[in-house]
């Protein structure tokens, strides 16, 4: 091992495909140069083949290189396409820090089995040093083909990373990362002091198992030394559970800043949610999971919850609030398709379509006007003023209906809408009804016989808001005794958790009615539209602090962080919070770059900028201010 001399910089040697990049360089190149070819698959795989087998150490190194370039058949145009891909395939986390890699960019060296006509480039980029780039060079002949290596450049034979090190005569100790044995060799011959094991692009068993640490992005490695980082902890570090089939999208936006996530299909009930949310950072759920203050006390980790829904009545927010994670949902995203469907419904059961759709499946010809409305000119009721029903009221009018609503709340009433003063006086004049309301417990059963029997004859009832809204048997009982003439219902008291579940109700089989499997959002759009929009305010708060939508936080719509540490501390709303932050800074000549404060009436929100350059030991007394619930920094 080298002895490491008195304040000698330590030098960081990283590799670079499926390190510095997501993927190995000659073989997209061979992929490249094959393109249209009908012998490409088949070349790539045993480059592909030859490739593993040497970042594994079951072959040696330079007669995989030899055997990789007969195989080869480029030039250097192929070169350059290669470049333009690989700048689009730098590893997420290196992308994240490249101030870190710009700042040290003198003890950085990228030593790799690759070739530096592709690897410069791309390198230099980040701020790399072209000449802190060790690597293979091509041969090319007058045309510009490849033809083969430079044999005298000692990383094209055995052992070559080892000599490029060597040739170097680091004087400090030397920190190796990369994913492959070739990496590890460099520990293995006492040149490098530490070897990281590099694995947010791919995990060599063999490797790991060899390896000081293993790492699975540039943060955590960061991490790990108490360098400058973009996440003050690492993503890659935290799990993300996401239930109820919520969009792709939303994974892949996860999992592109770094965190493990665990994707789940269906819902959870309480006992396994308490079990399984014991190790996770965010949990996303949409309307069946119920988080409740149980959950929240086995959520040992947990420092968001994200609402892929409008709705946030399925979570705990007082419990949510007192542990000091803040909730986001999604309040507009899947507004519009909400709309859409109940227009569409309010339609097709005024025309009395359904039944005459179900005749025809059975054979019978009903050709009749009887029982068959226009909309232009019914009055529509709307129980529930919000987002659905502020949009809905819009549409509706513009097809010619007369719009009525009721809130609890004052609301302003769009276009020609017409606020009645109760709930009863809606029910009573509209020949159709729409609930619009949320989940909160005093809403239930808010429908039921007594509100059935107010409304007209023949009215046209929707309920696309909350289940446990509507008393459902006192809803089959006016169908079937034509009190209503159609309904359109798509959230049920109980709700199977999967689709593998049976569904019961007492609708089904009943004239003119519309049942759906709550998906009143469930558009693709909209469901797209949610998936990228939470994760994006989950991520907004976790990596800047920003609480900007949050349903049960003070909201603080923060700037980038740029140059200076970020101190975030929530904490019970009581006198004197800020007073003793600032007296802690005063005694530490702690300088304060920024400071924002935000209270709702249960807790506040501080958030603090500092410079660099502070002794960290200060940072006890801050988490030891009475009344803090949770204190984080970011970098």
């Amino acid at each position: 091992m080298a002895t490491a001399t008195i304040n000698a910089p330590i030098l960081y040697v990283i590799d670079f495909d499926s390190t510095f990049t997501k993927v190995e360089g000659l073989d997209e190149l061979a992929s490249i140069a094959l393109s249209g070819q009908s012998n490409q698959s088949s070349i790539v795989a045993q480059i592909r083949d030859l490739t593993d087998m040497g970042m594994n150490g079951e072959i040696s190194f330079s007669e995989g290189l030899r055997k990789r370039i007969e195989l080869l058949s480029a030039n250097k145009s192929h070169i350059q396409t290669l470049v333009e891909y690989l700048r689009t395939q730098v590893s997420n986390s290196f992308l994240r820090n490249r101030q870190f890699l710009s700042e040290h960019a003198e003890n950085i060296y990228i030593v790799s089995s690759g070739f530096k006509e592709f690897i410069v480039p791309v390198a230099a980029e980040l701020g790399i040093l072209p000449d802190h780039v060790l690597a293979n060079e091509f041969r090319f002949d007058q045309e510009g083909n490849i033809i083969g290596i430079d044999e005298s450049n000692p990383l094209a034979s055995d052992g070559g990373k080892i000599k490029a090190l060597q040739s170097l005569q680091p004087e400090g100790e030397v920190y190796a990362i990369g994913d492959g044995y070739t990496d590890y060799e460099l520990r293995q011959s006492g040149l490098a002091s530490r070897f990281y094991a590099f694995t947010e692009n791919v995990r060599r068993e063999k490797v790991v198992a060899v390896a000081d640490y293993v790492v699975a992005s540039l943060d955590e490695f960061l991490f790990h030394n108490k360098l400058d980082r973009s996440q003050s902890y690492p993503t890659s570090l935290l799990k993300v559970l996401l239930l109820e089939n919520v969009h792709p999208a939303a994974v892949e936006a996860f999992r592109k800043d770094g965190f493990q996530v665990e994707f789940l299909k269906g819902a959870l009930d309480e006992d396994e949610l308490c079990e399984k949310i014991k190790d996770v950072a965010i949990i996303g759920i949409r309307s069946k999971t119920n988080i409740t203050r149980k959950v929240l006390e086995n959520a040992n980790r947990l420092m968001a919850i994200g609402a892929f829904c409008i709705g946030t009545n399925q979570i705990d927010l007082d419990a949510a609030t007192e542990k000091g994670i803040p909730v986001f949902n999604a309040p507009y995203s899947n507004t519009r398709s909400v709309v859409e469907l109940a227009i569409g419904e309010i339609i097709l059961l005024v025309r009395n379509s359904v039944t005459k759709s179900n005749k025809m499946h059975r054979g019978e010809w009903d050709k009749s006007a009887i029982g068959s409305y226009e909309i232009r000119g019914k009055k529509l009721g709307l129980v529930g003023y919000g987002s659905i029903g502020t949009q809905l009221s819009v549409v509706a009018e513009a097809m010619g209906m007369e719009v009525y609503f009721y809130d609890a709340v004052e609301k302003l009433a769009l276009g020609n809408a017409k606020k009645v003063s109760s709930l009863d006086e809606l029910l009573k004049i509209s020949d159709v009804i729409s609930l619009h309301v949320d989940g909160r417990k005093s809403n239930a059963a808010m429908i039921g016989k007594r509100e059935f029997d107010l409304m007209k004859d023949g009215v046209i009832f929707l309920n696309l808001s909350r289940g446990h809204v509507v008393d459902i048997p006192a809803l089959a009982e006016a169908i079937k005794s034509g009190k209503i003439a159609g309904a359109g219902i798509d959230v049920f008291p109980h709700e199977p958790k999967t689709n593998n579940e049976p569904f019961v109700s007492e609708l089904q089989g009943l004239s003119n009615v519309i049942l759906t499997p709550h998906v009143g959002g469930s558009t693709l759009e909209a469901q797209e539209n949610i998936g990228k929009f939470v994760p994006a305010k989950l991520l907004e708060y976790m990596n800047n602090g920003s609480t900007y939508g949050s349903v049960n936080f003070p909201e603080v719509q923060l700037p980038k962080l740029t140059d200076s540490h970020r101190i975030l501390h929530i904490h019970a709303n009581v006198p004197g919070v800020l007073a003793k932050l600032n007296s802690i800074f005063g005694k530490n000549n702690i300088n304060i770059t920024g400071q924002y404060l935000k209270t709702n009436e249960s807790v506040g929100y501080v958030i603090v900028d500092i410079a660099k350059g502070y002794d960290r030991e200060f940072l006890r007394e801050v988490r030891a201010i009475d009344g803090t619930i949770r204190f984080r920094m970011l970098y």
